[in-house]
């Protein structure tokens, strides 16, 4: 069921977290601090309040949010947010030399920059999501640290979006 915005503004603020909490993956916090700057006029505007509450955080907070996604690929139970995307792109449908491959870019970019490899995968075939860890592992650390960020506002406006009608 697709909720409007009248209805998100009107929820208390638990029930804003209840409903918004999994938007940024096992972070609740992001739907609880924006929740004070209700109401909103849009999806976007709710997005941005969001995405503004995370680049305002701490470098610590924002690792922690990027440690907090699962690896792409990962034969591990995950979000229910993260196994429909990865289920869309086939990821759930590796060979086990897929897997193996997958894995171990997966261990190389967390050992390079602390973190699991973050992509928004809607819309891309496992062929794209391996392209893009393969050429993101020679991006500097504040590249990624960058490009992550953009990858989770991307995820974070997929996931409103399918959640929020306007």
């Amino acid at each position: 069921m697709k909720l409007n915005m009248d209805q998100i503004n009107a929820c208390t603020r638990e029930q804003f977290v209840e409903l918004l909490g999994t938007i940024f993956e096992h972070s609740p916090w992001v739907a609880a601090s924006a929740s004070g700057a209700r109401p909103f006029a849009s999806v976007e505007a709710l997005h941005d309040a969001m995405i503004n509450v995370v680049r305002e955080s701490t470098v610590e907070t924002i690792i922690d949010l990027f440690r907090a996604h699962p690896d792409l690929g990962t034969r591990l139970a995950v979000a229910e947010y993260s196994a429909l995307e990865q289920q869309g792109a086939g990821l759930d449908q590796l060979t086990a030399d897929e897997y193996e491959l997958f894995h171990g870019l997966n261990q190389t970019y967390v050992k390079s920059f602390g973190f699991p490899f973050i992509l928004a995968v809607r819309g891309k075939k496992k062929e794209d999501i391996l392209a893009s860890m393969e050429s993101r592992l020679w991006h500097t650390a504040s590249e990624e640290m960058e490009q992550a960020l953009r990858e989770i506002e991307r995820i974070s406006e997929f996931r409103l979006r399918d959640l929020i009608m306007e």
